[in-house]
């Protein structure tokens, strides 16, 4: 069985797979409802993920609607995921969704830059100890 999917991996799928399907709505030519609401495959997305479809539904509709979600001044609540949007189901705030993995992804980038500058000095301080120890007015003191 695989992992289940961060965050952060699940919405860079959704992302992917339909940042066209966002970009391309025009009134014109309704596809789906709204431009904002996209709707999307949970069972495509279940099978990238080799798992139950409800893991991936789960994630979205009570994980990520808790939260990522907000509440507008006027009560109105603004969500990641909703079961119906007019005549679409399961569909995804795209925008929102866009906003939110940008933070996810910045937060990883600042996590694996920390962790790479605590590397570097965890290694500059055992060569400095190693250096202290064994190198004494320019010769080599071997034990």
């Amino acid at each position: 069985m695989a992992k289940i999917p961060t965050d952060e991996r699940l919405l860079a799928e959704i992302y992917r797979r339909y940042d066209r399907e966002f970009s391309d709505f025009s009134d014109e030519t309704k596809t789906r409802s709204t431009k904002i609401w996209v709707p999307i495959d949970i069972d495509v997305l279940a099978r990238r993920f080799r798992c139950d479809p409800d893991l991936i539904f789960g994630r979205l509709y009570y994980h990520m609607n808790a939260k990522y979600g907000s509440h507008t001044g006027d009560g109105d609540s603004v969500n990641v995921f909703s079961l119906r949007i007019g005549r679409d189901a399961h569909c995804v705030n795209f925008p929102l969704l866009a906003s939110v993995l940008a933070d996810l992804q910045e937060d990883t980038k600042r996590f694996r830059i920390s962790t790479r500058m605590a590397a570097l000095s965890l290694i500059v301080s055992a060569a400095s100890i190693l250096i202290a120890i064994f190198w004494k007015g320019g010769a080599v003191m071997l034990p």
